[in-house]
């Protein structure tokens, strides 16, 4: 029900409450029992029974699983306790993930007040906030959070903070006596106040209206919940390579069986043999590598302030086309600041960000110094003022409203402490704040006289005014002059600041009729302020990455259309207004027109957490990756409904730190540029040691089959397959996942969401190196048949010619496996000291087989001499000299795309 349209009479009815009394005791117990605990219930959780069933079905898994069965029937045990141990490892990291829904919930429910000031039975009573119900009146002062969806009835001075529910950075005025009869955003209903925020100025009492799930921060966790967690593209790429290795091996295994007994082979050596080319076929260390690898990764994206508590989520960072980012606290600083100030007629800037009182002040129309009222200026703005700020050179203390902070800082600029301005000007008497009057008004013994001093909104205060302060003289303010403040007023809002005016009246002794219409009337006009949440500094560099990236930046902002677009053209997100939308003009669209919409604007101002999800979802459907970054219980639901999800580690809620994949430990958007680029090197390396497993596993599965096309006895026993698939597999495929990443990767357009890891230039590799080591090893096996013969000692010669020779080839193609695109002179063939280490020890365990007696015996193999390792070392050389060859004549063809192109579906 739109409660902010209700009166508060009507209200009250609704619920059989008294604005006065409150609820009855009774009627309070009955409530309870219908509308349940003033509570967030957490989601029943999956059985574990249920979660692991889910891991094991996975394409992948069910693949190494048979893999694991094949090996042990060939009588490796061994072989087969590696694959099971790489299953179970997967299952358990894979299961640590899940739940997050669960926790964002438990998160909501830790921010709910524990206790809440409420009157029953006429009495002021405080009670556990999971007791409250709709109907019962309850008490909001300064500090408190408050319980539950009010519809205020009164309201004295009152300000909230509604940042995490809306984005928006100043607390919100409220007003009990407005009724609306339009719709409103939730930002814009002054009358309501929404669980979970926080009272920061001033005083009210309301009626709870909705508690629970029907709260608005209720419907949030709803929707939170209510999203699907979805396959990230790494996922659905390695699912579908899983089925692709699936039907290939059931393929192979068919045709070398019906083959070897076409040519009369042995049955059992047949089915033996086609076993173990299964198990070879299916890079079994793949997985385990992707998470190692991933691993790593999270690892150096914590070393850059980017925890990322999701695997694959490192790699789908990598992938991002749209980042999707809040204004408030994530491109701002979340610190109003003086930025601006007009006095003596003198447009003065005020450098300096945030609420450390450290800047300076400059005029291109005079000299700072020349400007004799900037001093009453400042002391007006830090003496109408009920803040604190404390500065010992390195720490700041503040406390109170933003605004009032941030004149506090401008006062300390201009060179004024404000510790001394308040002990040597004591407040005498004041006239409150109230959102009607718009004004503010303090009483203060001021160069020996008693001075009220005036702060408010521009067009008020003009209106009260009759005279003004010019170079330290009092004069008529004129018409002209009047116009002249009203439009520097007009332009400082176009900058979208918020701006103040001051005034101030000089008495003799402190009147004693105080009240604004004899006080706040015919005053003298001192000057405006304007400030505004800052955009951080290094935010514009980065949004400067992410579209030479080929990234597109969008904000998503709880904050006025003007205050959003004017940050937006600062950091350089949007070029004019034609690219702003406000949030409201979403709300009567259908999903089409949306997907429209989100191709042409980059900024989307006073948005609902509805729109956000609508927008994020657009993107998605328009063929995005879209992240999303956020601080707010607001930017939840569209955080988890992003395909990574991002929030801030300092300003951020507990909500969206528990929905979302990747927190950042500084709050910098910049830092979301780094992990971009992490992802992007982690997914170029997992393409490398996947073109090298599979040009590898291929090429082995070729050698046998081709020999037996060939009739000749079969060069590699199982065996010797499944150990050097294990040798040569893993570690030097783990070294490819630790590459630095090819020069230029952030000046590349993001790939297409749904490239196959298995692209045209990896294919090509992986057809051009399979070939070359088959060609290789079988030329070696076949010299050496010719030099040993095809029987006895003779043939085990030429196997263990094959043997080294398909090492060493596999051993040295990961060398070239670097790049795709570089060649190993240019990336420097020795820079990867770990690529190095791998293949040396992979080495040493190939010459351990071959040469320690009793375990040469046992792989069937022989002590060959300095003339068969010639042609193996020849042999070996050619995958890699051939892989090079390849990338010279591709480089030279080789041009990057624009990398400022922004990518529309």
């Amino acid at each position: 029900m739109d409660w902010y349209k209700k009166k508060i009479d009507e209200t009250a009815e609704l619920f059989s409450s008294d604005i006065k009394k409150g609820l009855s005791s009774e009627k309070a117990n009955k409530a309870l029992k219908k509308y349940g605990r003033n509570e967030l219930k957490q989601e029943e959780k999956k059985p574990l029974i249920e979660k692991l069933k889910d891991q094991f079905l996975d394409p992948m898994i069910i693949i190494l699983i048979i893999a694991s069965i094949l090996s042990a029937f060939t009588g490796d045990k061994v072989e087969a306790v590696i694959i099971i141990a790489i299953v179970v490892v997967n299952a358990i990291l894979s299961l640590y993930q899940e739940g997050r829904a669960e926790k964002a919930i438990a998160a909501l429910q830790k921010m709910s007040s524990p206790k809440a000031k409420i009157i029953r039975d006429g009495r002021e009573m405080e009670i556990e906030s999971g007791l409250l119900v709709p109907g019962d009146l309850v008490v909001l002062e300064t500090g408190d959070i408050v319980p539950g969806d009010l519809r205020l009835i009164e309201s004295q001075n009152l300000k909230i903070d509604e940042s995490s529910l809306t984005g928006e950075s100043v607390p919100v005025e409220k007003d009990a006596k407005k009724v609306y009869t339009q719709d409103e955003g939730i930002g814009d209903r002054k009358n309501i106040a929404y669980s979970s925020t926080v009272v920061s100025y001033g005083r009210g009492k309301g009626l709870i209206v909705a508690t629970g799930h029907q709260s608005e921060i209720g419907k949030i966790a709803t929707s939170i919940a209510l999203v699907d967690n979805e396959e990230t593209p790494l996922q659905k790429k390695l699912a579908g390579l899983s089925k692709t290795l699936g039907l290939l091996v059931i393929g192979i295994c068919i045709i070398v069986f019906i083959v070897g007994k076409l040519y009369k082979n042995d049955t059992l050596e047949m089915f033996m043999t086609a076993i173990a080319l299964a198990v070879a076929a299916v890079p079994e260390g793949l997985p385990a590598i992707v998470t190692i690898v991933l691993s790593l990764g999270m690892g150096k994206m914590a070393d850059k302030n980017a925890i990322v508590k999701k695997l694959l989520a490192v790699e789908t960072l990598g992938t991002t086309t749209v980042i999707c980012s809040d204004k408030t606290g994530t491109l701002t600083q979340n610190e109003m600041t003086v930025v601006k100030a007009f006095v003596d007629n003198a447009e003065i800037d005020v450098s300096g960000t945030g609420y450390v009182p450290l800047g300076q002040l400059s005029s291109k129309d005079k000299k700072i110094e020349d400007i004799e009222d900037l001093k009453i200026l400042s002391d007006i703005a830090g003496l109408t003022n009920d803040a604190r700020l404390g500065f010992d050179g390195e720490k700041v203390q503040i406390g109170g409203d933003p605004t009032e902070i941030a004149l506090l800082t401008f006062t300390e600029k201009q060179g004024t402490k404000v510790a001394h301005l308040n002990k040597n000007h004591q407040r005498i008497e004041e006239i409150p704040f109230d959102s009607e009057r718009k004004m503010m008004t303090t009483f203060h013994n001021y160069k020996e006289k008693v001075v009220s001093f005036t702060k408010g909104a521009p067009d008020i205060i003009l209106q009260r005014c009759s005279h003004i302060l010019e170079d330290g003289e009092i004069k008529e303010l004129t018409e002209e002059k009047r116009e002249k403040i009203l439009n520097k007023n007009i332009e400082f809002a176009r900058q979208a600041l918020r701006v103040l005016a001051y005034s101030y009246r000089s008495f003799e002794e402190l009147p004693n009729n105080i009240n604004s219409d004899t006080i706040e009337n015919q005053m003298v006009f001192v000057g405006l302020t304007g400030m505004i949440d800052p955009a951080r500094p290094e935010a514009k560099e980065a949004i400067k990455e992410c579209k030479r990236a080929g990234i597109i930046p969008i904000m998503i902002t709880g904050d006025y259309f003007e205050t959003g677009l004017a940050i937006a053209k600062e950091l350089g997100i949007a070029k004019d207004a034609s690219e702003a939308i406000v949030g409201a003009e979403l709300n009567n669209m259908t999903e089409e027109e949306i997907r429209e919409v989100v191709k042409k604007k980059r900024v989307f101002t006073r948005v609902s957490p509805e729109n956000k999800v609508q927008i994020v979802r657009a993107l998605k459907q328009n063929g995005h990756i879209a992240a999303m970054t956020g601080d707010g219980v607001n930017d939840a639901p569209a955080i988890k409904k992003a395909d990574i999800g991002i929030a801030m580690g300092i300003t951020g809620t507990d909500v969206a730190k528990s929905t979302a994949e990747v927190i950042l430990t500084d709050d910098n958007f910049a830092t979301i540029v780094n992990a971009v680029e992490e992802g992007r090197i982690i997914y170029s390396n997992i393409k490398k040691f996947v073109s090298y497993l599979l040009s590898c596993n291929i090429g082995e599965v070729l050698i046998v089959l081709i020999s037996i096309l060939l009739n000749l006895p079969v060069p590699l026993i199982p065996i010797q397959l499944l150990w050097l698939n294990l040798v040569t597999d893993s570690f030097p495929a783990l070294a490819l996942g630790v590459e630095k990443g090819d020069e230029g990767i952030m000046d590349e357009a993001p790939r297409s969401p749904k490239e196959p890891i298995l692209d045209d230039e990896i294919r090509i590799t992986v057809i051009v190196q399979s070939i070359a080591i088959t060609i290789a090893t079988i030329g070696a096996y076949i010299i050496g048949l010719k030099w040993f013969g095809k029987e006895g000692i003779g043939l085990e010669y030429a196997r263990t010619m094959a043997f080294g020779t398909l090492i060493l080839a596999e051993l040295l193609r990961s060398y070239s496996s670097r790049s795709i695109r570089y060649t190993i002179w240019h990336i420097g063939p020795f820079s990867n000291s770990k690529l190095v280490l791998a293949t040396a020890f992979s080495f040493l365990l190939m010459v351990i087989v071959m040469y320690v007696p009793h375990v040469r015996e046992l792989f069937q193999l022989e002590n060959i001499g300095l003339r068969e390792w010639i042609v193996v070392l020849i042999g070996g050389f050619i995958p890699l000299i051939l892989g090079e060859i390849q990338k010279v004549i591709r480089f030279s063809k080789f041009h990057r795309e624009n990398p400022y192109k922004e990518i529309e579906d």
